[in-house]
């Protein structure tokens, strides 16, 4: 549609949108096999990515905990406090 507003003929504009699905199989196929490749890593990966983003949401999206100088300690309950909550859930079924 942003082709044909621009004056591009029907037909280009449908092959360029065409055009631009070509990788997606290429993509699946080789995330396919790098999930299989890395199936002993892909737990620790994933843990290390969902820390990554209670990291970045406590430090950023949660305000409350940057309102004093005590960012740092804020920060640090959190990740504790989100430990010892997995550790009950794994631990307690």
């Amino acid at each position: 549609m942003p082709l044909r507003r621009q004056g591009v003929s029907p037909f280009k504009s449908w092959w360029y949108g065409q055009l631009s699905a070509v990788v997606e199989p290429v993509a699946a196929v080789t995330g396919a096999l790098a999930v299989t490749f890395f199936t002993p890593v892909l737990p620790y990966a994933l843990a290390f990515a969902a820390g990554a983003m209670i990291f970045v949401v406590i430090e950023e999206v949660v305000p409350e905990t940057q309102l004093e100088a005590n960012t740092d300690i804020a920060t640090l309950g959190f990740v504790l406090g989100f430990i010892v909550m997995m550790t009950l859930d794994v631990g307690l079924g």
